[in-house]
This record gives C-alpha cells, structure tokens and sequence, in this order.
C-alpha cells in the first residue's frame, strides 16, 4: 500500500509541473558579478549583454555565450628575440596590461583575445627595437613601452580591448656584447675617478694657495698693526720725554733765580766737563795733559777754578742785564 501511495504521489501532475517551475526559475535567473558582464545568444543569435547584478534569461532558448571581466589584466610576453638598428641580437620579455571595453568585440571581433593582444605585443616590441640602437635601448626604456602601448592600442582597437602599459623586463644582449660593454663601463669609471682626483688635487691646491694668501695678507696686517702701535709707543715716549724735560728746565729756571741754585747749577757744569775729559781720555790711545793733571788734588784745584770762572763770568752777566719782569725772564736769568 506504502508503494502504491508513493507511485500515486509521482504521477501526480502538479508535482511535476512544481518541478518544471522550479527548473524553469533556476536556470532563467542570472546573478552577474561586479566588474564582469554575460553576452547572452538566442538560438544561437546575439541577443544583448548582461550587467552586474540580477538578470533573467529564458531557459531551453538562450544561453550565456560568454563571461568577459572588465577588470585590468596582466598578461606575461613570453621572451623572444629582437636586432637593433646596429645589428645587435637581444633576448626581450616584459609585461603587458590591458581591460576589455567592448565585451561583444572581445568575443566576436576575435577568437582569443589574450592571445591576439600578446602576440601584437611580441610584433610590435621587435618592430620598435629595430628603430634603436643598442645603447638608446637601455637609456629610452620608457619612451620604447610608450611606443609599444600606441602601436598596439590603434590595431586592437577592433577587438575591443585597450592596452594601459607595456613593461619590459629584461633586455639580455649576448655575452661578447656584455663582456665589451663591461669594459667600457670600467673604462669609464676609470676616467671618472682620474677626473675626480685632478678636481680634488687642483681644488686642494687652490685651498693651500688661498690658505697661504690669507696667512700673508694677516702676516702683513699683523705687522702693520705692530709697527703702528710701536709708532705710537715711541710717539708717547717721546711725548712724555719732553714734557719730563720742560718740566725739569722749568724747575732748573726756578731753581736758578736763586745764589744756591746758581751753584749748584756751576757745580753739574763742571762736574760734566770733568765727565767729559775721562771719555776723551777712555776713547784716545794717546792723550798729552799738562804736568800734574793726572793728581787728584790738581784736579779738584782745576775743577773749583773752573767753577770760581763760571760763577765770576755769570755774575757778570746776571749785573750786566736790565731788570725784567718773571713772565719774560728766562730759565737763567736773575733779579737784582
């Protein structure tokens, strides 16, 4: 009976036409993701394109044809072989990146589009190497992936696919090549070092020349300076000299006024003359004196004479002149 129910349950045909609603549902809904799109055919026919989100398609009629992703893709070129303007073989590879902007293009324009835009960039790379010779190759890296990304983007433009840049890898040339241009390389830094030596030398040398400049000009100034402050050492010495000896005469003219100071004035004269008679005698070999000069008593007899003499002569001299007012009188002169 429990199986006779279950077959009754079966064949019922609301059960069925549940089960077709159901499979009808399943496979008309159409989740897209983000970023990615569904070219949708019917009867084999391109019906539209379907966006992010929820979309309908009817089951058994149409079908999801193709899933293209509008996000950026990187895509390696494998590496190849390409001949500079001069005749150099060299060994490219590089990376290329690209998104889809025409889904029905991308489909329809072209079998496989990876394919297609990798292949464009291998053709395209060894066309544009052989524009260049070997060194701009490796000094104009940017300007060639510029180059590359514009030559591909005006023939991929029918398939719907734009191209954002073009990175080349690595750019092998051959050994011998590399080897001279090693040697190059050493030879350069070999120049660079030499010219960077001569620089510090003939900086060096004009850095002792100044320094030896410098240490002339303070030197010089240095001397200058002493021999002014000397000059002006001496000038006050002499300054001070000279007003030490105006004072003295002026306190000699003072002391002079006076009998006491007439003496004693008479006293240094002859005492000077006598000073004098010894250098003279010091200085000379041969010296003739009067007989008795050389005793001590004649000399003091001959020194008191000499000052009775200055002392009778200047008595006269003081009588002999007019009286005259202390403003206008001299150092010696005396009053009546």
């Amino acid at each position: 009976m429990n199986y006779l129910s279950g077959l009754e349950i079966l064949l019922q045909p609301t059960l069925w036409i549940f089960i077709l609603v159901v499979v009808f549902l399943l496979r008309s809904v159409k989740f897209v993701p983000h970023n990615r799109t569904f070219l949708v055919e019917r009867f084999g026919k391109f019906r539209g394109v379907q966006e992010a989100g929820l979309n309908f398609i009817i089951p058994f009629i149409e079908r999801v044809a193709a899933d293209r992703s509008l996000k950026e893709q990187a895509v390696d070129v494998p590496s190849q072989s390409a001949i500079t303007r001069d005749n150099i073989s060299l060994s490219v590879d590089g990376v290329l990146y690209f998104r889809v902007l025409d889904p029905y293009k991308a489909t329809y324009g072209v079998d496989d589009y990876v394919f297609a835009v990798t292949q464009l960039a291998q053709t395209t790379m060894r066309s544009e190497l052989g524009k260049m010779e070997l060194d701009k190759t490796f000094e104009e890296r940017d300007l060639l992936n510029t180059n590359i990304v514009a030559a591909i983007n005006q023939a991929a433009t029918a398939w719907g696919v734009q191209v954002l840049r073009y990175e080349i890898k690595d750019i092998v040339p051959p050994q011998s090549v590399m080897q001279a241009m090693e040697a190059q390389m050493k030879a350069e830094r070999v120049k660079r070092a030499q010219i960077l030596e001569s620089e510090g030398d003939r900086q060096a040398a004009i850095n002792r020349a100044e320094g030896q400049k410098a240490s002339v000009v303070l030197s010089a100034e240095a001397d200058k300076d002493e021999q002014v402050l000397k000059a002006e050492g001496e000038a006050k010495a002499l300054v001070a000299v000279a007003n030490a000896q105006a004072k003295a005469l002026v306190m000699i003219g003072e002391a002079a006024d006076t009998k006491a100071g007439q003496k004693a004035v008479q006293l240094e004269l002859a005492t000077k003359a006598i000073h004098a008679k010894e250098m003279i005698a010091k200085e000379s070999s041969l010296v003739i004196l009067p007989d008795g000069a050389t005793d001590a008593g004649t000399m003091v007899s001959q020194a008191m004479a000499i000052i009775q003499k200055i002392t009778n002569s200047t008595s006269a001299e003081i009588s002999s002149k007019p009286e005259t007012t202390r403003d206008t009188a001299g150092p010696w002169d005396t009053a009546e």
